[in-house]
């Protein structure tokens, strides 16, 4: 994936002023081979957006590559009407239109909707009042929330939750509806994120909810009335594929920490005292200790399982050893995640190195238990060694803890830092 994103993380979230003879908000139209609608939709869209929004706009039709009438349709209404431009692209793919303008685009906010206009406009200004306020970096209209209004058959519906509901159990996403066409974040943090998404097709806004979620950054969830398009031309079994690929992709970048994430995080808040607190480290003692116990607790029974499994084909000794090896750099890479907050490839391997260092102290513990056992019960059985083992394996753990604290992943935050989450 690329990571060419700019350097520093992302300034506190700020009201966005009002750009003098500039707009406030882009909406973005992907489109193609739409003849029949674009027009009516977008005349709609203007007249709404005219009567109800306070700041300056601009409507985008983003024109992919189509091959009917839809390009002059485009260039027809960029013409006559204020605030609506075209832009016409040569490739197809809705990630790739959004990517393109949004890059290029001068407005502080940022939105894209579907040409058929699915969902009620009236949820647009509660949209983007988050992003414009401060309050959040990007905002979904969610489909799946108790008070939408939901109008579209049982097979789509099916498709949806299970679409969800794969995010959820796959990437941890808590964001409810990744699909739905009606999204909008500010442009600051698109200029950080979309050098990250790498996919130009349907799977675009799934990517990009789940970096954005996973880097810390807030997202606004708006309760929407939509009513399906039956003439939609998304072909359902293909753009699943699709996405299972997408998943599989995103799913091993994280977890092998290949994402630049602590680029996108935000500090805690406007106040002057909190701008020196670095972001995405977990505050205070108690919540790692919380996340290093947890981590701990399926490490060990990590451990545990390869352990009984190596130890009826080898001898005590060299079954520990195996088992400990593969639990202890499954353990560093979960704590360095989990525990402590550490993002990125920086110091990954060095870190790995140094885990591998408290993996030979625990080693040793848990070894020279064996060793003990061995001496003081030749034929030990099988319940008293896993017994010994655990024993060792607490004491190992607390030593591990304090290691990983203070020499493997100390904490970097500046001492203005420290004293502010006292």
């Amino acid at each position: 994936m690329p990571t060419d994103t700019p350097a520093g993380t992302l300034p506190a979230r700020t009201h966005l002023a009002p750009v003098p003879g500039g707009p406030v908000l882009d909406v973005v139209v992907p489109v193609f081979n739409e003849e029949t609608d674009l027009g009516p939709c977008v005349r709609r869209l203007h007249d709404h957006l005219g009567r109800t929004f306070p700041y300056a706009f601009r409507i985008t039709i983003a024109d992919n590559a189509s091959t009917d009438a839809t390009p002059r349709i485009a260039a027809d209404l960029a013409a006559r009407l204020d605030g609506v431009r075209s832009v016409r692209l040569e490739e197809k793919g809705r990630g790739r239109a959004l990517r393109t303008v949004w890059a290029r685009s001068d407005a502080p906010v940022l939105a894209y909707m579907d040409v058929d206009l699915s969902t009620d406009l009236n949820a647009l200004l509660p949209l983007v009042a988050p992003l414009v306020s401060g309050h959040s970096d990007l905002a979904i209209g969610t489909r799946l929330a108790r008070s939408s209004r939901v109008v579209r058959g049982a097979k789509r519906e099916l498709v949806s939750r299970a679409y969800n509901l794969l995010l959820r159990s796959s990437l941890a996403a808590r964001f409810s509806d990744a699909q739905c066409g009606f999204k909008a974040v500010r442009r600051d943090v698109a200029e950080r994120l979309l050098p990250l998404v790498e996919d130009s097709g349907w799977f675009f806004d799934t990517e990009l909810l789940v970096l954005a979620e996973r880097a810390g950054l807030r997202i606004h969830e708006v309760p929407v009335d939509w009513v399906d398009d039956p003439r939609s031309s998304v072909h359902i079994a293909r753009t699943a594929v699709e996405d299972l690929k997408g998943v599989w992709r995103v799913g091993r970048a994280l977890a092998t920490g290949a994402l630049p994430l602590d680029r996108l995080a935000r500090p805690f808040g406007d106040d002057p005292r909190d701008r020196s607190a670095l972001p995405g480290v977990p505050g205070g003692l108690a919540r790692q200790l919380l996340g290093f116990c947890t981590v701990g607790a399926l490490s060990t029974l990590c451990y545990l399982a390869l352990y009984t499994l190596l130890r009826s084909g080898a001898g005590p000794q060299t079954a520990n050893a195996a088992a400990l090896l593969l639990s202890a750099v499954a353990n560093t890479a979960a704590n360095r995640r989990l525990t402590f907050g550490v993002r990125g490839r920086e110091r990954a391997v060095r870190q790995q190195a140094q885990g591998l260092v408290v993996f030979a102290v625990g080693l040793a513990l848990t070894s020279g238990s064996l060793a003990a056992l061995g001496a003081a019960a030749p034929r030990p059985g099988h319940g008293t060694e896993l017994a010994v083992l655990v024993t060792a394996n607490l004491a190992a753990t607390v030593l591990r803890f304090l290691l990983f604290r203070a020499w493997v992943f100390p904490d970097r935050r500046t001492p203005a830092a420290k004293d502010h989450l006292r």
